[in-house]
């Protein structure tokens, strides 16, 4: 079995640049997250939004933020496991073993960055629905160029969905934005611009059914709500964006001391578990205040606390982050 130094559960901002400062002390590293993407949140839920609590910048979008954030990661060859949900995490005398929906993973430390739990889309409740994923159907998007010249239709109400509407808008030859409401939830900047842009809005509308051919999603019957009046819409690709659900659930048996889903930690960001660390939102302490910042803050603290646990002759104040830089690189 491959064992790591730390592993870091949770991919969003704070795991993310945990991982890339545990690169900096020259930690074997491992990222296990359940969502297909790096970036948590502000990948999945609002990539078009500006964040104003990340210092030196004004204000910067999530998804710069997150490219930002990936290529600083670079840096370093860390071994990601995308799409895999955590189970269990245990601990047998010097190892910490992590199970996931794929597999057994081992670690001498784990790190865990979970925000606020691990995310899951909320689902077309259709029968022909698994048939089209990743057929037509999708409920993440990846690459906005799978969507260049094509019909795309866009099921949701919120900003996430109304971000989608707007970044394709220039790439997609049309673009449809159903919604069962008339009126959107998302930030009305956001809505403005929407309904200034062309793309076609078509409320208030529910997904009655979808066909296809060959396997490949084709078409999408909408019917007006509280009527009978249906509409076909022949498209290329369906993205839903009925939201996420999150699920802690699984803290309550990771012997994790914890409350109010949040795991409670010392000023060394040690759990009740040793070898188990935890930053970001996920953790609780007095005093604490839940911004980005606070994570980026936290994180360091982590992985040097993590790596004195693994072995104590390892300084928890290593030196300045200039020194460690210069001193990975000249090794590498």
């Amino acid at each position: 079995m491959e064992i790591y130094d730390i592993t870091i559960i949770g991919a969003g901002p704070v795991g993310m640049f945990a991982a890339f400062y545990a690169g900096m002390r020259q930690a074997k590293t491992k990222i296990i997250d359940s969502l297909p993407q790096l970036g948590g949140q502000l990948s999945t839920l609002y990539p078009e939004k500006y964040i104003y609590d990340i210092p030196g910048y004004p204000a910067i979008k999530a998804s710069e933020l997150v490219g930002n954030l990936e290529k600083q990661l670079t840096t370093f060859n860390h071994t990601f496991q995308l799409n895999e949900e955590v189970l269990s995490i245990t601990k047998d005398e010097d190892i910490i073993e992590i199970t996931t929906t794929k597999g057994i993973h081992y670690s001498k430390a784990a790190i865990l960055t979970l925000g606020n739990g691990s995310f899951q889309p909320r689902k077309l409740n259709l029968p022909d629905a698994t048939t089209y994923e990743n057929h037509g159907i999708d409920y993440f998007v990846n690459d906005l160029m799978k969507y260049a010249g094509k019909k795309v239709a866009i099921a949701g109400g919120g900003d996430s969905a109304i971000d989608w509407a707007l970044m394709l808008e220039p790439i997609a030859s049309e673009v449809y934005l159903i919604h069962r409401r008339s009126e959107f939830r998302g930030h009305e900047h956001s809505v403005n611009l929407l309904k200034s842009s062309s793309v076609n809005l078509l409320t208030p509308y529910l997904i009655e059914s979808l066909s296809g051919e060959n396997g490949e999603l084709t078409d999408i019957r909408l019917q007006m709500v509280k009527s009978d009046e249906t509409i076909d819409l022949m498209v290329d690709s369906l993205i839903v964006n009925y939201g996420f659900t999150s699920n802690l659930e699984h803290l309550a048996t990771w012997g994790l001391e914890s409350s109010r889903n949040a795991i409670a930690v010392n000023s060394d960001m040690s759990t009740s578990v040793p070898g188990i660390y935890a930053a970001g939102d996920i953790c609780s302490y007095d005093g604490k205040v839940k911004l980005i910042a606070t994570g980026f803050g936290e994180a360091p603290t982590a992985v040097n606390n993590a790596l004195h646990f693994i072995n104590p002759k390892e300084r928890a104040q290593p030196g300045h982050s200039t020194s460690l830089y210069d001193n990975t690189m000249r090794r590498k």
